[in-house]
């Protein structure tokens, strides 16, 4: 199930709010304390391609938009 699924029966169980409540109880995903998913960037919120050297924690995307006034210089 992903996020987007868990969010959209939200519309439909507004008028039921004790079934709202179950259902957020067993359908919401469970809170990450280690692996992939922890790591996050810090611009634009994407779990993936992230790069953490230099204490960056930006993904690739936003790295690209912004290194050049952080000081990186592109070599090729």
């Amino acid at each position: 199930m992903t996020y987007s699924d868990y969010r959209k029966a939200f519309k439909q169980l507004k008028a039921k709010p004790i079934k709202l409540k179950k259902y957020i109880k067993h359908n919401s995903p469970k809170p990450r304390k280690y692996g992939i998913a922890t790591k996050k960037c810090r611009r634009c919120g994407r779990p993936q391609a992230h790069i953490g050297k230099y204490g960056l924690h930006v993904c690739r995307n936003c790295f690209r938009e912004m290194a050049a006034s952080i000081g990186f210089k592109k070599f090729s």
